[in-house]
């Protein structure tokens, strides 16, 4: 089977699109799994984070189905949603769209430069559900905000929300940044548990500055990423609830793989965030997936050139991680 994809990044989580706006779908649900196994591998295929397919529809301008590296479907991605709806916007003519998800149509649109010619997008992250129900997180417990969870740390405090995503997240310094420990109790949970059955964002928060923060993410089905966009969005919404930083105002996220900002808006009764970041595109090609054999090859690859203007923008961002570690 061969078929178009563009290779895109927001902050670094890298995705392979697919456009099957024309409504006729090219791949069965269960080659969307397969196809995601294959094309996700670095080692045998073009390699990324997850494949964005963006679907006709009816009501909104079009669907994105995000799959995860490892096969499973994702609720929602803040990165690929700016990725998807920089691709429909601009198939559209237009400057803003409306992306159904998962779990809620989003509104996505065109934002001044985050840094000088890096292409960038504004995405409504919501619904913001604090209820253990959602995520699933199974205490005898409503919620769980800065408690500990004594099967995965005596010390750390962890806040569970659902972005829909997911997320747990724990406030730390440099300490725990640098050691084990985020990765041993990710995979912990990550793995057939009582605590999560569906697996669960694991993300370590540490503050550099009022308005500026650092998060690492071990993202369910994938792993630790360059960034997930969700899960600063909800790490941005706990250090505002923490009083750590202000409702309403940016805040500037640092991540392994760039930067993004977040505002976090508070609602008659609930929240909802805006993420802000690039949506880069590394280049088109052909690629071609043999289900038989489990093989994926790509070729006819075309740069954009985007990426050396992304480069300005993660040399600012770690310049200001060295001087506030």
């Amino acid at each position: 089977m061969k078929f178009e994809f563009i290779k895109v990044h927001g902050s670094g989580n890298d995705f392979l699109l697919i456009d099957e706006l024309s409504g006729n779908e090219l791949f069965t649900e269960e080659e969307r799994a397969k196809a995601a196994r294959f094309l996700c591998d670095r080692d045998h295929g073009p390699g990324a984070d997850g494949i964005l397919f963006i679907l006709k529809n009816r009501h909104a301008d079009a669907v994105m189905r995000v799959f995860n590296a490892d096969g499973s479907e994702a609720s929602m991605c803040g990165n690929g949603l700016r990725c998807a709806g920089r691709y429909v916007c601009e198939k559209l003519g237009k400057d803003s769209a409306v992306i159904e998800t998962k779990k809620a149509d989003l509104l996505v649109q065109k934002f001044q430069d985050i840094n000088e010619g890096v292409t960038t997008y504004n995405v409504e992250i919501s619904p913001v559900l604090f209820n253990l129900g959602a995520l699933p997180l199974n205490l005898p417990q409503e919620t769980l905000f800065n408690e500990k969870i004594t099967d995965l740390s005596e010390e750390l405090l962890f806040t569970a929300v659902a972005v829909p995503n997911p997320h747990l997240i724990a406030i730390v310094g440099e300490n725990e940044l640098q050691g084990s420990l985020q990765k041993e109790l990710s995979e912990k949970i990550n793995k057939p548990n009582n605590l999560f059955p569906d697996g669960v964002n694991v993300s370590f928060v540490k503050p550099l500055a009022e308005g500026h923060i650092y998060v690492r993410t071990f993202e369910r089905g994938v792993g630790f990423t360059n960034a997930c966009g969700t899960a600063m969005s909800a790490s941005s919404l706990v250090t505002c609830l923490n009083g750590l930083n202000k409702i309403n105002q940016a805040i500037t996220v640092y991540n392994d793989g760039g930067m993004v900002q977040c505002i976090v808006k508070n609602l008659d009764d609930s929240y909802k965030i805006e993420l802000i970041g690039n949506a880069t595109f590394l280049y088109s090609a052909t690629g071609e997936v043999d289900f038989a054999m489990g093989t994926a090859t790509f070729t006819d690859v075309h740069d954009f050139g985007e990426q050396e203007l992304y480069a300005n923008l993660q040399k600012k961002a770690k310049e200001f991680i060295a001087v506030h570690e």
